[in-house]
């Protein structure tokens, strides 16, 4: 089994199948994407699939992740709520106004309307992007100042199942939806792809420089993976 890691994806799982004649694509319960193949098929073939197949890939992911249900009163990120208001007006719409996502809603609508929660989602995507764009660069530096790993940038995402990534050109990228984790899993995540500027893979190697600045990595990998990285 080895792995390939994408920009927008992170780590992707690629697993030789004498069993299978063809490739397929699914989603881990952990939220890896997992590339199955026949034992013939060549690494670039599997790469162009991945290039090729990207809005499939992104609605496997959307169908395959149960959404955030957004309810009066819920913290978003570090410093945003979602507040309702009700209104005599006969159609809903969603707000932010400082630190508030103010949900204006009327009297006969259901928070939980399918599009409802689609008008919220937005608004929340926008506050953890300003909320990840204020904490995660300077935070980002920080540790890779302490650490002495070097990174060429940083990009933010929210439509990938992967809290970040790295590439081989040493982009970091990082979802927005880190800032609904603690700032221990948050510096976890960080410290996890700045370590991939030197190690592109999950060997021993990998996490023996992981535990260098992270002695409790075991215990937030546990963590990690109780949460979702879908918004």
């Amino acid at each position: 089994m080895t792995e390939i890691i994408d920009d927008e994806f992170g780590r992707i799982i690629l697993r030789r199948l004498a069993t299978t004649t063809h490739i397929r694509a699914r989603i881990t319960p952990s939220g890896h994407l997992t590339i199955s193949h026949p034992p013939f098929v060549p690494r670039a073939a599997l790469t162009r699939f991945i290039h090729s197949s990207r809005d499939e890939l992104r609605r496997l992911f959307r169908d395959t992740i149960q959404p955030t249900i957004y309810r009066n009163g819920m913290s978003v990120g570090k410093s945003h709520t979602i507040i309702v208001r009700s209104i005599t007006a006969r159609y809903a719409h969603v707000t932010m106004d400082g630190q508030q996502i103010i949900v204006s809603l009327p009297t006969t609508t259901d928070i939980a309307e399918p599009t409802i929660q689609r008008d919220i989602r937005d608004v929340v995507i926008k506050a953890l992007r300003v909320e990840a764009k204020r904490y995660l660069p300077r935070r980002l530096a920080f540790v890779a100042d302490k650490t002495g790993y070097h990174y060429s940038r940083v990009r933010f995402s929210h439509a990938s199942s992967r809290w970040g990534s790295c590439s081989s050109t040493g982009t970091i990228s990082l979802n927005i939806a880190l800032m609904r984790l603690p700032h221990e899993l948050i510096d976890y995540v960080i410290i996890h792809e700045l370590t991939h500027t030197v190690h592109m893979n999950h060997s021993q190697d990998f996490w023996s420089a992981v535990e260098l600045y992270d002695p409790h990595y075991k215990l937030h990998r546990r963590q990690l993976k109780r949460e979702s990285p879908s918004v």
